[in-house]
């Protein structure tokens, strides 16, 4: 009877087969033992009717793509690739073919299941070369492709990636930005990649990046909700946890590096680089980071990492700082990371190398170089031969990376434009990860034309933090300042002394508070003070301050809510809440997209143009995009009409363009300290008052969203609230009129 109505189709009525399945596959009627109220009782019933098979949720996609377009931010055109990407053939550098039917078995990874992180790190030291990890899978692409990049490219090539690559360090493919973005913006399950990659390649160790008491949020979480998340990870496939903390802080490093050791991963203690070790006059001395140093190895990580997330590591500098610690920790393997935004990396990597590093960062030839990693022939090419001989087979790496060459060009509206180096980074230090972001952000907040200016109001917003540690989630704050500062034409002494009425973005207040942990040195005053007009303000690690996370709540919450939960959604959930939410929305409209090929996940086919969706393996669709229909002027509505394995097929689609209406709002006047302006351009999430409201000087009025920063819009002083303009989703521009104030 299932089976039938599986394949039962009928035209407008949407109720009864979903209420048929719910009904044949209850428990209760399946025993026999139903009372003549169990469908008035039994709301569950009612729970599937009108959703949407797999081929109609896919159609209700396409549609809304063909109709208004890529929906995914950061995008900008279409895909210059067209075609069908190439999976190479891989052979050695004698021409030998290798046979990539099945994922190769030998590999770094044998060492931490059979014997354990500690054997691991004993073989690594015992190693004679440098060995290489290869970004590709997430760093790579975070840095130059906005973290945009899918699951299904990684798994074409997982196969030949096994053989290729099976003397490598490890394959760093997780955690970071990839866990939210993959929800957020890719419509995807981050451990669903995990899983998939995991089952792909067998003997290759994973990494990830863990950012110590946060995991992979922004800011600090209660100790469990790591301890947890680790748990996880670990049992899912990560293999390596590369844990830092954005301000070097040992207390919330130390969280991050007891998760890991509890979950039994390979625990890579790292400590981040910032500005020039070699300039006497710098915060951040040599002396600083042997200190840094010891107090890691004593936490027990099995690895001592050095991040050098800006890539302002120069080769002198790399041969003193990794020479020192080679001899300091003869047992201790090291590993570093850099970005090549100056263009030095291979030459500091190199240096590295041959000062006695244990690994290096490197990433595919194709989307390396500029905010990425080195590339990856470049630095085996350069140590070939010599006693840091990588391992790796330099003709398969080239054959690895035409395929990457293709995907590049697929991804092409995620590209920042970058043209080459920029030794500019020694002065400003935007990392890697955050540089193609921030020249995005800028653009959309109508910066594009002033980004040498916010180049320069990040210099001075970093001075003004008092010349912090720059690494998610701090590079955040000092970008999210920077932007503010230029947004509102304010200079570093306008910032200082306006500090008691200006309302800083979320993130800088929540820096303050010190949600981040403490910065070496201590924070800024009195701007601190100014800026937090009374808020809390914590002198030790927040997650002291946080209850423990009910894990067992959010799992029965989730489960009442989805029908179901994983204790992956679970750790999903408490990471990220609303993008969690959003993701499972997202999914229940549109169904599984990962199934759906890249270019037609990005853009629109041509009319009649022919292409495949393999829904599981033997259930393919034959799509045809044949016509969109006009625009309804009573609904604003088009219909999409599609073949589908040779039946038409229409979807209705709202036309968002025809919705769109060009509301031009008043601006407010700086000079009147009762009108209320938006600080920057952004969309308003949500507003804290209501007309006729009375309100205190510095009260919340309403909170603005632009590009994952927040800012909290206060009243200027005490009065009442008179003419809001604005509403929850409106978007505004930069000094838009939000409300007036009238003064006590």
């Amino acid at each position: 009877m299932l089976r039938a109505l599986v394949e039962f189709r009928i035209r407008g009525v949407k109720t009864n087969i979903p209420f048929l399945a719910s009904l044949l596959t209850h428990p209760t009627f399946i025993e026999g033992t139903c009372w003549t109220t169990f469908i008035d009782d039994t709301p569950e019933l009612f729970a599937l009717i009108g959703s949407q098979n797999r081929a109609q949720k896919l159609l209700s996609y396409l549609g809304d793509l063909a109709v208004n377009g890529s929906q995914i931010k950061g995008q900008v055109g279409e895909p210059k690739f067209k075609g069908d990407i190439i999976i190479p053939e891989i052979s050695t550098n004698d021409h030998t073919k290798v046979d990539t039917s099945k994922p190769c078995k030998t590999g770094w990874r044998n060492i931490i299941v059979e014997e354990g992180p500690e054997a691991f790190a004993k073989a690594v030291r015992a190693n004679k070369g440098c060995l290489i990890m290869d970004t590709t899978w997430r760093d790579a692409h975070q840095s130059l492709l906005a973290t945009r990049v899918r699951t299904v490219e990684m798994l074409n090539i997982a196969k030949e990636t096994s053989h290729a690559l099976s003397n490598a360090w490890a394959l760093e493919c997780w955690g970071g930005a990839t866990f939210d973005v993959a929800m957020r913006f890719l419509y995807e399950d981050p451990w669903d990649r995990l899983k998939k990659m995991r089952k792909a390649v067998p003997n290759i160790p994973f990494q990830m990046l863990l950012r110590g008491a946060n995991g992979v949020a922004y800011s600090s979480l209660p100790d469990n909700a790591i301890y947890h998340f680790c748990e996880q990870a670990k049992k899912h496939g990560v293999d390596i946890f590369r844990v830092f903390d954005a301000l070097n802080d040992v207390d919330q490093l130390e969280v991050g590096i007891k998760a890991v050791l509890k979950a039994g991963g390979v625990c890579e203690g790292t400590m981040c680089y910032s500005g020039d070790m070699l300039n006497p006059k710098k915060k951040y001395n040599f002396e600083y980071y042997m200190d840094l140093a010891d107090k890691i190895v004593k936490l027990g990580a099995h690895v001592l990492g050095v991040k050098d997330m800006a890539g302002v590591l120069k080769p002198r500098a790399a041969t003193k700082l990794i020479g020192a610690l080679r001899e300091k920790y003869p047992d201790v393997p090291i590993h570093v990371h850099t970005h090549d935004s100056a263009g030095t990396g291979v030459a500091s990597m190199v240096a590295c190398a041959q000062a006695g590093a244990d690994a290096v960062d490197a990433a595919t030839d194709s989307l390396s170089g500029m905010t990425s990693q080195p590339s990856i022939g470049a630095i085996v090419a350069s140590l070939e031969g010599s006693d840091q001989d990588t391992g790796l087979d330099h003709h398969a790496l080239r054959l690895i990376d035409s395929y990457w060459a293709q995907v590049r060009l697929l991804y092409s509206p995620f590209e920042a434009g970058l043209t080459g180096p920029d030794p500019e980074v020694y002065e400003h230090e935007i990392p890697g990860g955050q540089l193609t972001n921030l020249i995005f952000q800028a653009s959309q907040q109508g910066l594009g034309e002033k980004w040498a200016l916010t180049k320069k109001a990040y210099e001075e917003a970093n001075d003004l933090l008092g010349d912090i540690v720059k690494v998610t989630p701090t590079s955040k704050v000092v970008g999210d300042l920077a932007q503010f500062m230029v947004s509102n034409g304010l200079s570093y002494d306008d910032t200082i002394q306006k500090a008691e009425q200006l309302d800083f973005p979320s993130s800088v207040l929540e820096f303050f508070e010190g949600l981040m942990g403490q910065p070496y040195g201590g924070f800024p005053e009195p701007l601190r003070t100014q800026a937090l007009r009374g808020r809390r303000k914590m002198d030790k690690r927040p997650g002291l301050y946080l209850d423990p996370i009910d894990i067992d709540k959010v799992r029965k919450e989730l489960k009442e809510k989805w029908g179901g939960a994983s204790e992956t959604d679970v750790a999903s959930h408490i990471m990220y809440p609303k993008v969690f939410e959003d993701y499972k929305k997202w999914t229940a409209k549109y169904g599984d997209l990962s199934v759906l090929p890249t270019r037609f996940f990005l853009s629109k086919p041509e009319i009649n143009e022919e292409f495949h969706v393999e829904l599981e393996k033997g259930k393919v669709l034959i799509l045809k995009l044949l016509a969109i229909g006009p625009l309804s002027e009573q609904t604003g509505q088009r219909e999409v009409f599609y073949e589908m394995n040779g039946e038409v097929r229409q979807v209705t689609v709202e036309d968002q363009h025809a919705a769109v209406e060009n509301v031009q709002r008043p601006k407010a006047d700086p000079n009147d300290s009762s009108e209320i302006g938006s600080p920057m351009a952004g969309v308003v999430v949500e507003i804290r008052v209501k007309d006729g409201a009375e309100v205190k000087k510095g009260d919340p009025i309403a909170v603005l969203s632009a590009m994952k920063m927040e800012m909290v819009i206060s009243a200027s002083h005490s009065g009442k609230v008179k003419n809001l303009g604005v509403k929850e989703g409106d978007s505004v521009d930069s000094q838009d009129l939000i409300c007036k104030i009238t003064k006590d």
